[in-house]
């Protein structure tokens, strides 16, 4: 007979995180993934049709707002493709962080009864944000079709193959703030209180509703640090054809992204040992 020995150790470093039993546990991640839709719209009248609806309230909300009562450029682009495009991956960031800031507290309860790796549930959140980026790029190809079949040119190319690497970072930096935040506010309740309103200015800090082109020169290095605005700004030059000079920043931009995404995996290991204390 096959002779079989399970050793169990206490994990106390700063990266106990093994990949290997994490892919292991796809499946829940499936499973907490579908949990999130359920949880959402089970009890909703239009159900997953707000999906749908949402979006275009917000991209209307924006046109009449930003782009007639502000005056605000949008590059030539037709607005209600810019201003699709822009929330369209705004919204994936923003659902990905606050829904994996909330891991620890929302989850305590099945955290605090059963074993499993900890980082499936931020990886979940994340993939929730997956379905509500495609059915918006869904609209937004038809979108570009039918301004494309009246004569606008949006001089689409090879470039399109990038679309996954910005949709790709856009996830990770969601994920790594999201968790930093998760791993605070086990002790810190009050970040729950300012993610929400934290993200609506950080919308406002970053060109979604407009271009970079307002920005001044010389505050355009510093203005680049936000990383979500060249991966904003170079989804729109991929997809609608705008010129901008935030490919420049891509690279910086994925250098903050894998320091984030490094300190909140860091801060995540150490603070998942111990959060059912102060949870």
């Amino acid at each position: 007979m096959e002779q079989y020995t399970t050793h169990i150790k206490a994990k106390t470093g700063w990266f106990d995180i093994d990949l290997k039993e994490l892919f292991r546990y796809k499946d829940l991640i499936w499973l907490f993934f579908k949990r999130n839709y359920t949880t959402i719209y089970k009890q909703t009248i239009l159900g997953p049709l707000w999906l749908i609806f949402k979006p275009l309230i917000s991209v209307l909300l924006y046109a009449f707002v930003f782009g007639n009562l502000a005056g605000l450029s949008t590059s030539g682009v037709p607005q209600f493709v810019f201003y699709l495009c822009s929330n369209a991956l705004w919204t994936f960031f923003a659902t990905s962080l606050t829904q994996t800031s909330s891991t620890f507290t929302a989850n305590a309860a099945i955290m605090g009864k059963v074993y499993f790796p900890r980082l499936v549930m931020p990886i979940s959140s994340v993939l929730t944000g997956m379905l509500d980026l495609g059915i918006q790029l869904a609209m937004l190809v038809i979108a570009i079709a039918y301004y494309s079949f009246n004569g606008y040119n949006f001089g689409l190319g090879w470039s399109l193959l990038l679309v996954p690497v910005l949709i790709f970072q856009a996830g990770l930096f969601g994920l790594g703030c999201g968790i930093i935040i998760a791993s605070l506010t086990t002790k810190y309740r009050d970040l729950v209180v300012l993610v929400g309103f934290g993200v609506q200015l950080w919308m406002y800090a970053t060109p979604v509703v407009y271009t970079t082109e307002i920005i001044p020169r010389k505050y355009l290095s510093v203005y680049m640090l936000n990383a979500m605005t060249p991966i904003i700004e170079c989804f729109r030059s991929v997809l609608l054809g705008t010129k901008t000079l935030a490919w420049h920043y891509w690279g910086l931009s994925w250098i903050v992204t894998l320091i984030v995404l490094t300190l909140g995996v860091l801060l995540f290991s150490k603070i998942e040992k111990t959060f059912m204390d102060t949870v």
